[in-house]
C-alpha cells in the first residue's frame, strides 16, 4: 500500500562535480539548501548580497555579481511581490526602514517575472557560456498576503519559471521543491514551529532529492570520503590536550591533505 504521493523526478541531463562553482540566490530557503552546498565543499555563493524573495531582486544581484563564474546557478523564487520607490519608480531589494509611505506594493505579472529571470539567465551566460540554471519556487508561504493570494504568488512564479523551462531547455531545468513539500511531505512534522517553514530534516529530505536528480557517480564517491573527514574536523573534545587527541587531529589533517591532492584536478 502507498501512503504517500511520491514526487517523480527526472534524473536532470548534466551532473555537479566536486568544488562545483555554484551561485545560489533567491529566498531564505535558497539560504538554507546553499549553506548545506558550502559544508560538502561546493565552492558556493549564497545570496551574496542578501535574501532575494521575487524574480526581479534575483535579477539585481546577479548585474551586481562581481564573484568567480558559476558553472551552475540556482534561483530559488519566493513571490511575485514588489515593492516600488515611489520617487525612482524602481524596484527596491530592502526598504532599508524607509516609512511604507514611501513604497508602493504591486504584483509582477508571469511575463515580467519571466522576463526578469530571463535577463539573469543572460546575464550568467555572459559569464559563463556553458552555465546550467536551476529553478525552483520556495515551498514556504506567506501569512501576511493570506494564504489564498500566497498560493495565486507562487502560482506566477511557476508558471514564469515553467516559460524558461520551455525557452531554454538545454540550459533551464526546474526543480520542485515547492511540491515536494507540499505534496510528498504533506503533513506539519515536516514544519518548523511557526507551520511555515520546512524543518531541519525537511530540507534534508529535499536536498536528497536535489542529490538524486543532479549528483552522478563521481560526486557521491568525493562526498562519500569528504563526510569521515568533515565529521572528524567538526569534533570537539572534552579534553583537547590529551595525546591521543593531538594524534586524532594529526591523523586528519593527513587525510584532509590526501583527499585534497586526490580531487585537485576539478579544482579549476
Amino acid at each position: 500500500m502507498q501512503f504517500r504521493t511520491k514526487i517523480d523526478i527526472p534524473k536532470a541531463d548534466f551532473e555537479l562535480m566536486p568544488y562545483e562553482r555554484m551561485l545560489f540566490v533567491g529566498s531564505c530557503f535558497a539560504d538554507s539548501m546553499g549553506q548545506r552546498f558550502k559544508e560538502e565543499l561546493f565552492r558556493a555563493e549564497v545570496n551574496p548580497f542578501g535574501v532575494m524573495y521575487n524574480p526581479v531582486s534575483i535579477r539585481h544581484t546577479v548585474e551586481r555579481y562581481e564573484g568567480a563564474a558559476p558553472r551552475t546557478a540556482v534561483f530559488t523564487l519566493g513571490t511575485n511581490h514588489v515593492y516600488v520607490d515611489r520617487a525612482r519608480g524602481v524596484v527596491v531589494d530592502n526598504c532599508e526602514k524607509r516609512p511604507a509611505r514611501e513604497f508602493e506594493e504591486r504584483e509582477l505579472s508571469v511575463e515580467e517575472c519571466a522576463a526578469a529571470l530571463r535577463e539573469a539567465i543572460g546575464r550568467l551566460v555572459e559569464l559563463n557560456p556553458e552555465v546550467r540554471v536551476v529553478l525552483t519556487v520556495s515551498p514556504i508561504r506567506y501569512r501576511k498576503y493570506g494564504y489564498h493570494r500566497s498560493q495565486l504568488s507562487k502560482a506566477v512564479l511557476l508558471l514564469a519559471a515553467d516559460t524558461l523551462v520551455s525557452e531554454q531547455p538545454e540550459r533551464v531545468n526546474y526543480f520542485p521543491a515547492y511540491e515536494l513539500l507540499n505534496d510528498e511531505l504533506r503533513d506539519y512534522r515536516f514544519y518548523a514551529p511557526d507551520m511555515l517553514h520546512p524543518s531541519p530534516q525537511a530540507v534534508d529530505y529535499i536536498y536528497e532529492r536535489f542529490a538524486e536528480t543532479y549528483f552522478g557517480e563521481v560526486l557521491r564517491q568525493f562526498l562519500a570520503e569528504w563526510e569521515p573527514i568533515r565529521q572528524a574536523k567538526a569534533h570537539r573534545p572534552l579534553h583537547p590536550e590529551t595525546a591521543e587527541y593531538q594524534a586524532f587531529r594529526e591523523k586528519t589533517v593527513e587525510l584532509e591533505a590526501r583527499f585534497a591532492e586526490h580531487y585537485a584536478v576539478y579544482r579549476d
